[in-house]
């Protein structure tokens, strides 16, 4: 599935990559909508449609996963709703193991995510993620989402690469096109991001089932 000894650079993402998406589309698809329709009134079906209209209007963009820009729009206070239910917050099947082994080889593992810096170190609080990690870094520091080619170009001035010798892990087939147009060689989605949801058909690229069925350290048989 990839070829451990034709890569130097690991890029990992968060959200529905190592941790379960479950926790993100449940807090915006479930307890968002019923706070905001307690707090401001109506019904958790309207809150529901006033919330997908206006994180539709920014898909794609860094806005669309800023909280800051969320907490204003909304005029809810999302960091504090999202520590109601963090609880939730948990690593997909053999995530743990698999950083363990690559860990102790020489790859340089890199976190890239679109992740908010607050909604970062929400995660962080709640899981071991950073003693596993070489860098982290947010979209939000480089000023555009992985979606944009311009995060790929910022991201070589920061964190340089070898294109042909990097692999990137990610859920999101967009964020995916964005780092195969600009020379990514291994790329690896991943089937079911959300626990809670079903597996999703991919054939455009290789596809991950589970972190048990990837060895970075050879030690699994």
């Amino acid at each position: 599935m990839l070829d451990w000894q034709q890569i130097d650079t690991l890029f990992l993402d968060m959200d529905g990559t190592l941790l379960d998406l479950h926790f993100d589309n449940y807090f915006w698809l479930e307890h968002l909508p019923q706070r905001y329709a307690a707090t401001r009134g109506g019904s958790v079906d309207d809150a529901k449609r006033i919330i997908q209209a206006k994180t539709d209007s920014q898909a794609g963009t860094l806005n669309w996963y800023c909280l800051d820009y969320w907490s204003q729009e909304l005029n809810v206070d999302i960091p504090t709703l999202k520590t109601e239910i963090e609880h939730l917050i948990q690593f997909r099947p053999h995530v743990e193991d698999f950083l363990r082994e690559l860990k102790q080889t020489p790859h340089r593992v890199v976190l890239t995510t679109n992740a908010h810096e607050k909604s970062i170190a929400i995660k962080l609080r709640n899981t071991a993620l950073a003693q596993y990690l070489d860098r982290i870094i947010s979209s939000h520091d480089l000023g555009y989402a992985k979606e944009q080619p311009e995060f790929w170009e910022k991201l070589q001035q920061i964190e340089p690469f070898n294109k042909t010798r990097t692999a990137l892990i990610d859920d999101s087939l967009s964020v995916l096109r964005a780092a195969r147009q600009y020379g990514v060689a291994h790329l690896l989605a991943i089937r079911q991001p959300d626990s809670q949801q079903p597996p999703r058909e991919i054939d455009e690229f290789s596809v991950l089932d589970s972190f048990g069925d990837i060895n970075p350290g050879g030690k699994r048989p």
